[in-house]
């Protein structure tokens, strides 16, 4: 049984030389899904050897830049290198839009079916199902539509039980109405793009802090936090893992190129 997480990217909306912005790569016993997108993510997806075709699912939090810049990117390559499998987007109303714009311009037309889903805003809203794992979105708050993602494996004994998870908290403000939706997960990944420092910055852009994170990851009972989306002006991260520590101990770094096993 499989379920791991790979960071691709962990910097917020500026890249640097060692950092990407978001994107991360589940594994969920051989069903590959990409979470977010930004510019870059298909060259971390061949630095880290990992083979483009075998994603079928995209999720993508919000329709900012850093989170999806490189998608229409991504999908022209896997049209160039003979995709025939059909690929699922899921999304914020107007990405279509966006895509096929790109497309009609370049006069391009994908040689394998893109079948895009329209999140909706509500509690725990189901988005894909099978017999391995369970998705579904729940709402952030962010300055546009946001989605954050919570992926639970399914274990079959007798009856389809729920066994290992993660949820996925991209851009938001700190919101403790989250809490019911990632409660007890194995491993939650919250954004912690500023210091505690910097609180007032982080409220203004409706971002989180690392002790924000923490304070989430603390009142849900969660196993593992993992933080990331940090701003470009931090070189050393270690100062944002050390304050997030002081309130929940099992706190980690999301670094480029780490594979976390759930």
């Amino acid at each position: 049984m499989t379920f791991s997480v790979t960071i691709l990217g962990s910097n917020s909306a500026i890249p640097t030389l060692q950092r990407n912005p978001s994107a991360h790569l589940l594994n969920v016993n051989e069903r590959i899904f990409l979470v977010d997108c930004a510019e870059g993510t298909q060259l971390q997806l061949r630095r880290y050897r990992i083979h483009f075709q075998r994603i079928r699912h995209i999720m993508i939090s919000h329709l900012h830049g850093d989170h999806y810049y490189g998608l229409i990117g991504f999908l022209t390559t896997l049209h160039l290198l003979g995709r025939k499998e059909e690929l699922h987007l899921y999304a914020p109303a107007g990405l279509e839009e966006i895509i096929q714009i790109q497309l009609d311009v370049s006069m391009t037309t994908l040689i394998y079916p893109v079948i895009f889903h329209t999140l909706v805003s509500g509690d725990l809203e189901p988005v894909f199902e099978d017999e391995r794992v369970m998705v579904h979105s729940f709402p952030l708050v962010h300055s546009i539509q946001t989605f954050g993602f919570l992926f639970r494996e399914k274990i079959k004994v007798r009856k389809i039980a729920a066994k290992r998870s993660y949820a996925y908290c991209s851009d938001t403000a700190y919101d403790e109405r989250i809490i019911p939706f990632v409660s007890g997960v194995d491993l939650l990944y919250h954004e912690a793009t500023f210091m505690q420092d910097m609180a007032g910055a982080a409220a203004e852009k409706l971002h989180s802090t690392s002790v924000e994170a923490a304070t989430i990851a603390k009142k849900s009972r969660v196993k593992k936090l993992l933080i990331g989306h940090f701003s470009a002006r931090y070189e050393d991260l270690l100062p944002l893992l050390a304050e997030a520590r002081e309130v929940f101990p099992e706190t980690f770094l999301a670094e480029d190129g780490d594979k976390i096993n759930v």
